[in-house]
């Protein structure tokens, strides 16, 4: 197999469904056996054990956290000298108030507090949809609690004690730990590089799923992710020349050249999908029409499991060019389609309406099927055929590739599941 058949074989051994269930380590998992244990989750936490103690790399969920404390404290419970967290995003900072001791010194990016701060603005919107992709039963919390009685499962939202900008160096019990400043999945990524052993510890920085399209906005909500410092981390952490990198999920990439091929395709394919979306905008070509047309030459394929080449076309558009696309006046002012569909469906008539959403779906436009249902939908949300129809076209979404990306597929779902029910009623 040569190192690009390797590459499509991570890809393909990676799929973006597999992130709706996460794995929990037990025992915590070693990556190097005596020096970095994986406790998995969310995202991972990590355990680099030095001669006297051990450094703490992300930290999960508040709920997670007693988990990941358990099977790390099995192997070494403490002292903990540093705690680091790769990102600000909830998955990595929740735990940090459970494994910080008297002398833990919590070490963060310089956007650390403001990626937080991010966050918590929009926490209200992220708690109301957070069961279209994650589980708002605490399944895995209730495991955990009965697990770990009286320890604390509590979110933290902590502030870092060091701050950096660019770059940080540790030197732990004679282990050399450098951190170096980064952008990914948001701005205030980091890279845990261990010189000595050819580390590179990168957990979320190109997206859980590696080597995958990166989200550059993700539809639970996020600021837009800006591409050019995200190619520039690419090849920061290429020229590192890494032997094993280490991400938030799976296992880890080993082998220099593997890793280069696949960081090298990863950037390759976001440059190519981003110089096609401005030569598109310069040719006066439709967002609409760049979304659909816009494809990774089979060289250049990589995963669609978690961001999703159509979405990062939409989103390089909107970088550039805001939201108003130039095409209607209505774009200018607080007016939906919906209504004006609904103002022709009900001079046309809702069976006819339905008959050409119906015709749309047996010749496989989904959305365009679901449009003019959402517009049926405006005046008159009971109608069985239309439940019926709304259901199927979800239905068909799913099962011809909608499954693929993780984002998708949980929208999908939920949206089928609520239609499902409404017909059943």
């Amino acid at each position: 197999m040569n190192i690009q058949e390797q590459v499509d074989q991570l890809i393909d051994t990676r799929p973006g469904r597999e992130l709706l269930t996460p794995t929990y380590d037990d025992p915590a998992y070693p990556i190097v056996e005596g020096l970095i244990y994986r406790s998995g989750g969310t995202t991972a936490a990590y355990m680099i054990l030095t001669e006297s103690g051990r450094v703490i790399v992300n930290t999960g969920m508040g709920y997670e956290a007693p988990h990941h404390k358990r099977v790390f404290d099995a192997i070494r419970s403490g002292p903990t000298h540093h705690i680091i967290t790769t990102q600000a995003h909830v998955d990595h900072v929740g735990g940090v108030d459970l494994f910080k001791e008297e002398r833990t010194t919590y070490i963060a990016q310089a956007n650390n507090p403001a990626c937080q701060l991010d966050d918590k603005r929009i926490q209200d919107l992220r708690m109301r949809t957070a069961g279209v992709w994650f589980d708002m039963l605490g399944t895995d919390a209730k495991r955990i609690y009965k697990q770990n009685p009286g320890v604390s499962m509590a979110q933290s939202a902590p502030m870092p004690d060091v701050l950096f900008d660019v770059s940080h160096s540790l030197e732990v019990d004679g282990l050399r730990i450098e951190l170096y400043a980064a952008v990914g999945e948001t701005t205030d990524c980091c890279v845990v590089w261990l010189p000595e052993h050819r580390i590179a510890l990168v957990s979320n920085l190109f997206g859980p799923l590696f080597p995958h399209f990166p989200n550059v906005n993700t539809i639970r909500g996020d600021r837009y992710r800006f591409v050019d410092p995200q190619l520039a981390t690419n090849r920061m952490v290429r020229a590192l020349r890494p032997e094993v990198l280490i991400t938030g999920r799976h296992e880890s990439i080993v082998g220099a050249d593997l890793i280069e091929a696949s960081l090298e395709r990863l950037h390759d394919a976001v440059t190519y999908v981003h110089d096609q979306t401005l030569e598109g905008i310069n040719a006066g070509t439709d967002i609409w029409t760049l979304m659909r047309e816009i494809e990774l030459p089979p060289e250049l394929r990589v995963g669609q499991g978690y961001g999703k080449v159509s979405w990062a076309v939409r989103t390089f558009w909107e970088e550039y060019v805001g939201w108003f696309k130039l095409r209607s006046t209505t774009e200018l002012y607080p007016d939906s389609a919906e209504s004006a569909l609904a103002e022709l469906i009900d001079a046309a008539g809702v069976d006819a309406a339905l008959a050409k959403a119906e015709e749309a779906l047996a010749r496989g436009d989904a959305p365009l099927a679901i449009r003019i249902g959402e517009a049926i939908a405006v005046g008159l949300p009971d109608d069985p055929r239309l439940r019926a129809l709304m259901a199927d076209a979800h239905r068909y979404l799913l099962n011809n590739g909608g499954d693929e990306s993780f984002w998708e597929e949980g929208w999908l779902r939920t949206e089928l599941a609520r239609w499902e029910s409404q017909a059943n009623d």
